[in-house]
């Protein structure tokens, strides 16, 4: 199981800052982090328009999670929040009612590969899953977990109540149980990851642009000029809103972003063979540069957005 596809999956096709009231905040990311991403499976069950994007996450990604390791987020999991440092690697914190099935079923994982060791810090237990030294957590039938991050093996605890805590550091896991699976931030930083959120945020994912560039195949010139990146997806009416930002090095390359995407909605929208789903995305869809800040956003028909993932 590659836990790591998944977030990809979510990050690759959910392509103004209010008050927080849902979902993840600055205050729940080091401010050295590289990237986020977090989902409120809570929220899609409970909304119109997340409802369908909630089906189309059991029947692309819980399935196979539940095959290969068999943990069914669908029954277990309220929300997914992940993110990594530089100094710290991965943090995974997945929050909802976690069955001791599930708890023996990844002690089980960690011991298939014959070096699971047992660990306390402040009188709470987790636990050490050695790696391979590639990446391999497990490796035994089915269970084989692959994540680069985890290369020393994974460190997970179930001792904060409701949450399932895995972490690719010893430190880190040992700072998130000592202050009960929160993180810990000081003065905020310039340069700190922005975050977007809603009043009924379904997702929300963000990145430090650079970080992007180390991971791609071609040389991009908007990944050189762009700093951070961040995106949203809420239930706004019924439909589902998503929004992305860019911040880039220089207000004239902003500008200039938002001349191509204008451009290449003016230049497709009339197009007589364009798919009616792709016209109505274009439509709707709002192009905004406040200084160095992209904005686009669209609101679409929770139908619309399924049949573009799929």
């Amino acid at each position: 199981m590659r836990i790591l596809r998944y977030l990809v999956i979510f990050f690759l096709f959910i392509a103004a800052p209010a008050a927080l009231l849902a979902g993840v905040g600055p205050a729940d990311l080091p401010e050295t982090s590289k990237w986020y991403f977090h989902a409120d499976f809570e929220e899609m069950r409970s909304s119109e328009a997340g409802q369908h994007l909630y089906g189309w996450l059991q029947h692309e990604v819980f399935e196979d999670v539940r095959e290969d390791a068999g943990v069914d987020l669908d029954k277990e999991a309220d929300f997914l929040t992940a993110f990594a440092t530089a100094e710290e690697g991965l943090v995974v914190l997945i929050e909802g009612k976690i069955s001791q099935e599930t708890k023996d079923k990844l002690l089980a994982m960690g011991a298939a590969s014959g070096a699971l060791d047992k660990l306390e810090s402040g009188g709470r237990t987790f636990y050490h899953a050695k790696g391979d030294g590639d990446g391999h957590v497990g490796g035994n039938g089915n269970i084989d977990i692959e994540i680069d991050s985890f290369e020393d093996g994974a460190y997970f605890s179930f001792a904060i109540k409701n949450k399932l805590i895995v972490t690719s550091t010893k430190e880190r896991m040992q700072a998130l149980l000592a202050d009960k699976g929160s993180v810990s931030r000081g003065k905020s930083e310039k340069g700190a990851l922005f975050v977007l959120s809603a009043e009924r945020s379904l997702m929300q994912a963000g990145a430090r642009a650079g970080d992007l560039g180390a991971n791609v195949a071609w040389d991009s010139n908007i990944l050189r000029n762009t700093e951070q990146v961040a995106l949203l997806i809420a239930d706004k009416a019924g439909k589902i809103s998503i929004e992305v930002q860019l911040v880039t090095t220089e207000k004239e390359m902003a500008d200039s972003l938002a001349s191509i995407v204008r451009g290449l909605i003016s230049l497709q929208v009339f197009n007589d063979d364009l798919d009616p789903e792709i016209a109505e995305f274009l439509q709707n869809t709002s192009v905004d540069v406040e200084d160095k800040m992209l904005t686009i956003r669209v609101a679409l028909d929770p139908e619309v957005v399924v049949a573009a993932i799929e």
